[in-house]
């Protein structure tokens, strides 16, 4: 099982101080955290995808980039990539080069995003959402497994003899989650194409994301892809920790009662009760997350929202350190525990590399055999 953090990438005051961070200031955090989160053992960092303030990260592959000239280990994702407004033979090109650049330590997960006026500023209608994703992604597929695609759909212009370069490393695509909170369209879209299903976990109640999770996997077996229980699964989380769990409740209050998303709403009592937020010590955190299991099945990615809501980078890096030493020990070895073994791991570049020989391996044989049995009755 994966475990990892993902960044909205927000630049919100610190409602303490009253001082906002530069831009500069919060692109440079990002890269911290992502360094950090190498440094404390964690498998993945995964960045938003935004085009309007305030947030900064409007070029992932640009930051995914430089961070993977910086670490060793860590898997790049995206928490979001727009395949609805985003080009996707850019898409296609821009994470295939980012794949060679990280030897592999890359895949992304698809979204539609959360803010409506991208749609317009990027020519797109909002209203067709659904339907650009859906044939965004269709193309997406072909262009990174096929070598020369003839193409044409309702909304970007014909395709005629064309390659995208470069080719994926070692013919083998990045993994993709889809993402979504609500939409059953989009996990009706991972399963039938066999990818990833992340959902955000963050804002809804344990009751929405089983039934998100539960029509994901018994789509996926409908596709043929195996049993619901081998399906791919990730989820969001959120947390804020101190050893002290009032100390935590103290700290993250002003950060909670203005943060963009959920501020100005209900309490952080009510929050924490009604969704996997959790704030309070590292064994609340474990006990919570653990519980997600409950609903979800056994999954492979777990990834922690951590640096939102102006929190300051060195409390960042403080739940980081936390997170790494206190928190994910355990649920490594927990989720461990009981797991069926027909359960897959997270997928990576090599074992999805394993698998594709494999299977070229097995095809190659049947196609000796088919020509030994046309030799024999010749």
């Amino acid at each position: 099982m994966q475990f990892g953090i993902f960044s909205v990438g927000d630049v919100t005051p610190d409602p303490t101080t009253g001082r906002a961070p530069t831009e500069r200031e919060r692109i440079k955090a990002m890269v911290a955290i992502a360094l950090k989160a190498e440094e404390v053992g964690l498998d993945v960092f995964a960045t938003g995808e935004h085009h309007n303030p305030p947030f900064v990260p409007s070029s992932p592959t640009t930051m995914l980039g430089y961070i993977a000239a910086r670490t060793e280990r860590l898997l790049l994702s995206t928490s979001t990539t727009l395949i609805t407004t985003n080009d996707p033979v850019k898409i296609a090109e821009d994470y295939a080069m980012l794949q060679h650049l990280a030897d592999g330590r890359v895949d992304l997960m698809m979204g539609r995003g959360n803010t409506g006026p991208v749609y317009p500023w990027f020519g797109q209608d909002i209203r067709q959402g659904i339907n650009l994703a859906v044939e965004n992604y269709a193309l997406l597929h072909r262009l990174w497994r096929e070598d020369v695609v003839d193409w044409e759909g309702r909304f970007r212009t014909p395709l005629q003899g064309f390659t995208s370069t470069p080719r994926p490393l070692d013919g083998v695509p990045p993994f993709v989650w889809h993402g979504s909170i609500r939409s059953p369209e989009i996990a009706e879209q991972a399963a039938y194409y066999g990818d990833g299903f992340f959902h955000n976990n963050i804002f809804w109640p344990a009751e929405h994301t089983r039934r998100m999770v539960e029509l994901y996997r018994s789509r996926y077996a409908h596709y043929g892809h195996g049993t619901p229980e081998q399906a791919i699964v990730g989820l969001g989380g959120q947390v804020f920790m101190r050893k002290n769990s009032q100390d935590a409740v103290r700290e993250f209050r002003p950060y909670f009662d203005v943060a963009p998303v959920y501020g100005h709403g209900p309490s952080l009592e009510e929050f924490t009760a009604q969704t996997p937020l959790t704030v309070g010590s590292p064994q609340q955190v474990i006990e919570k997350t653990l519980s997600f299991r409950d609903y979800a099945g056994d999954y492979q990615r777990q990834l922690f929202l951590m640096d939102h809501a102006g929190l300051p980078l060195k409390t960042v890096l403080e739940q980081l350190d936390l997170l790494g030493e206190e928190v994910v020990p355990v649920l490594r070895a927990e989720f461990a525990k009981n797991r069926p073994a027909g359960v897959p791991e997270a997928p990576t570049h090599a074992s999805l590399l394993g698998a594709a020989r494999k299977e070229a391996a097995k095809g190659a044989a049947k196609g000796a055999s088919a020509a030994e049995q046309e030799g024999a009755r010749a």
